[in-house]
């Protein structure tokens, strides 16, 4: 019987082995274990559907309170006991643990919470290798909680490569049951986003930019933005989002991930997503691409939002050999976010996007012609306009002059002669959106002069003066401008204001003479003189008033001279020259109200109406058999213009000069020459100084007091008359007299060199030698000085 009880006794304590951590007895093994293995024991149920027994971990929260120090250890059992639940399938167990370590990681916040941690981990990780997907999703709620949570000491020891690598392959998944897999995709967002939100606000843990991260955080998160219904149905601005849908959960992440990026993150942060878009062809079609970056810039801090354009344009700059759809994709994706950009660039950023925009456009036109080519640089410069339209006025007017003095000059061919078009059409689009307060602002030197030179360009006419249009139009009158009209166009106007006369005063010559210069080029089409009236005609709205019209009149006046002296126009082409000259003086007089000339003006028109209606507006592209032959009563008259003008009170002596900046082919423009042979016709006598054999004054005149008062005293109008009949012999002497004898009456002779003249001035001018007295009486010496040599 002794035998038998020792027996059963055994077969007790054997079975009793098999429930070691639950026997009740005092003296058995289990009261001889340490106090946190008892307690870690005890919030098991015996039946784990029953889950955890929260009386007992309430105990063990408190001790693990009083004795911090135990946490290691707390942590590092219960690790051992789900690890050992894992292998045995035990997973309500398994669940039983991983509650309990939530519950004791929120309860306690301690300096030796780190040991904790470390136990903490393990065992995330431990369920994370599971294959169970209940298992990865509690895991990863638990990291999620985890990351929640701010620690008071700093790790600099704990990694997360595990975790970011796990959790990227969990965005991945592609189960057969949509539900797993969308489960399982769910959860690895969650814990990227936890793994972010625990590296990137303390400086001490792993760099979570480092590159070997970034390819795998912002790859999975693309990949479950396009991979998802909710976007690929066109909803990606809804704001009934889903919140449990994959790709609507990456957008929050990578939007949270942007958000925390500083400027040295940029890169790191785009150059994965734009890596991304190019192994999946993404750029075309784009429009994932632009929702891409849209999120990006709209999250990222304001001040870093110009690096995303520089790192886009080096990604265009590293696709330069890229298919034009590649690129054009890459162009429009700028251009939806650089106006974004735009506010925060600032000094040497601008002018770098704007010249590697300009980069893009010469390479672009060294390639093969074709259409994708084409549209590209449509797009290059739509985007150029985008990201000027945001700037500053200043700054366009910096990027304007940097633009034209990219612009190739003279007469170019070939690619040069496309990157012309191209870069006009780009000042055009910035121009369109610039605000015209002072033309001094508006036209600085560096912008106006080469402005001024490319008008002689006949095939670029057209587009430099739509740039001058567009600064020039401040009142809006633009489109009644358009082609020229004689009846009245109700246009707004406003006095010029001081700034502006000083402008025009100062520029209005060398604006003037190009534009005369550039109607008198052969080639001129309807639409090229269209454009140069429209010039004019801003103008006189936007700078001319009654102290500055003298000059504008000479221009208009010269518009009729270069019609009727320019033997090389067309006849179609006098005819729309004299239809633009009295169409200007019409608008200039109906502006100004000067009641002489307008009459005058008037009495023109009404005469071509009744004898010669093709010298008025409409301008046509074909007269029929009209006769080239203008009668002179329909033409203006200079000296009645100046009669006009003194009935006025006004200045006529400008009108008595033609204009003298004329330097159409001259690249200098401090150099001044005649344009034509109509300039003789108002040409200074003060030069002819330089013409041998032509005196500066002419032999009656003379400079004395009785001289100065007969001038006084004379009538000044005669001697202008006569002054004028002078000038006109001249100019009438050089046109008819034949060159042979222009040749010989110019020509020095040989008593009027310069060497022959210069020896009779020094004659004349030689001092007086005194003459030293005969040497009679001994040396010199002794006869000048004599008192030195006395004995």
């Amino acid at each position: 019987m002794a035998s038998a009880r020792v027996v059963r006794r055994q077969g007790s304590v054997v079975s009793a082995s098999s429930e070691y951590f639950k026997s009740p007895g005092c003296f058995t093994c289990s009261c001889m274990r340490p106090r946190y293995k008892r307690l870690v024991d005890n919030i098991f149920p015996a039946n784990p559907q029953d889950g955890l027994v929260k009386n007992n971990m309430e105990k063990l929260t408190f001790y693990s309170l009083s004795s911090p120090e135990k946490l290691d250890r707390i942590g590092e059992y219960i690790f051992q006991r789900a690890s050992r639940d894992i292998s045995r399938k035990k997973t309500c167990y398994v669940i039983i643990a991983m509650e309990a370590m939530d519950q004791l990681l929120s309860a306690c916040h301690s300096q030796t919470l780190n040991l904790f941690v470390e136990s903490f981990l393990r065992m995330v990780q431990k369920l994370l290798e599971s294959t169970e997907p209940d298992l990865q999703v509690l895991a990863t709620n638990s990291f999620v909680k985890f990351a929640n949570i701010e620690e008071d000491t700093p790790s600099y020891h704990r990694r997360y490569d595990f975790f970011v690598s796990k959790f990227s392959s969990m965005c991945h998944n592609n189960a057969t049951d949509i539900q797993v897999r969308k489960t399982l995709r769910l959860a690895g967002i969650r814990g990227l986003q936890g793994v972010i939100r625990k590296t990137v606000s303390d400086d001490l843990v792993e760099n979570i930019w480092e590159p070997v991260h970034m390819d795998k955080i912002l790859p999975s998160l693309l990949f479950n933005m396009q991979e998802s219904e909710y976007y690929k149905g066109g909803n990606g601005t809804r704001d009934d989002r889903d919140p449990n849908e994959p790709g609507v959960l990456a957008d929050t992440c990578i939007r949270e991930l942007v958000g925390r990026a500083s400027f040295g993150h940029v890169g790191s942060l785009l150059r994965p997503v734009l890596r991304h878009l190019d192994q999946h062809s993404l750029w075309v079609p784009n429009e994932f691409a632009v929702h891409t970056f849209r999120i990006i810039m709209s999250s990222i801090q304001t001040q870093y939002s110009y690096a995303v354009v520089e790192n886009l344009m080096s990604h265009l700059d590293s696709n330069i050999n890229s298919s034009a759809k590649i690129r054009t994709s890459i162009v429009n994706v700028l251009s939806k976010i650089i106006a974004i950009s735009a506010e925060e660039s600032v000094g040497p950023s601008v002018l770098e996007i704007i010249n590697s925009l300009v980069g893009h456009l010469k390479n672009s036109v060294t390639k093969r012609e074709d259409f994708g080519e084409e549209i590209y640089r449509e797009a290059l410069i739509s985007c150029l306009g985008e990201f000027s339209a945001h700037l500053p006025d200043y700054q366009k007017v910096e990027i304007m002059v940097f633009i034209v003095s990219k612009v190739p000059v003279g007469d170019v061919s070939g690619p040069e002669k496309l990157l012309q078009e191209m870069l006009l059409k780009s000042l055009l689009i910035i121009s369109k959106k610039y605000t015209n307060v002072s033309m001094t602002t508006t036209f600085p030197v560096l912008l106006l002069e080469p402005m001024l030179r490319l008008c002689g360009n006949l095939e670029m006419t057209t587009l430099v003066q739509g740039v001058f249009h567009a600064l020039l139009d401040r009142q809006g009158n633009l489109e009644k401008l358009r082609r020229p009209r004689i009846y009245p166009m109700h246009l707004k106007t406003e006095p010029c204001s001081r700034a502006d006369t000083v402008f025009i005063r100062k520029y209005g010559e060398d604006i003037y003479g190009r534009i005369l210069d550039a109607m008198s080029l052969p080639g001129n089409s309807l639409r090229t003189y269209s454009s140069l009236y429209t010039t004019l005609a801003l103008v006189a709205i936007e700078l001319i008033s009654l102290s500055n019209i003298t000059s504008y009149l000479t221009a208009v006046y010269s518009i009729q001279e270069v019609a009727t002296t320019q033997a090389s126009l067309s006849t179609k082409q006098k005819f729309h020259l004299h239809s633009i000259c009295i169409t200007l003086l019409h608008l200039i007089l109906s502006i100004l109200q000067i009641q002489p000339l307008g009459d005058y003006c008037d009495k023109i028109i009404e005469q071509r109406k009744n004898r010669a209606p093709h010298l008025l507006p409409d301008l046509k592209e074909d007269y029929g058999n009209t006769s080239p032959d203008i009668e002179v009563e329909l033409l203006l008259d200079q000296n009645k213009l100046e009669s006009m003008l003194r009935e006025s009170g006004l200045d006529t002596g400008v009108l008595t000069r033609a204009l003298t900046h004329r330097h159409s082919w001259v690249e200098n423009t401090s150099v001044s020459m005649k344009g034509s042979v109509t300039d003789l016709n108002n040409l200074d006598l003060d030069s002819a100084n330089s013409t041998p054999g032509l005196q500066r004054k002419y032999p009656e005149e003379e400079l004395s007091f009785e001289a100065m008062k007969r001038i006084l005293s004379d009538n000044n109008e005669q001697r202008k008359a006569e002054n004028r009949r002078k000038q006109a012999e001249l100019c009438l002497a050089f046109r008819t007299t034949a060159f042979s004898e222009i040749v010989n009456n110019n020509t020095v002779k040989d008593e009027d060199t310069l060497q022959t003249k210069l020896m009779e001035l020094l004659q004349k001018n030689l001092p007086p030698v005194n003459p030293l007295p005969l040497q009679t009486e001994g040396p010199i010496y002794e006869v000048l000085f004599p008192e030195l040599f006395a004995y």
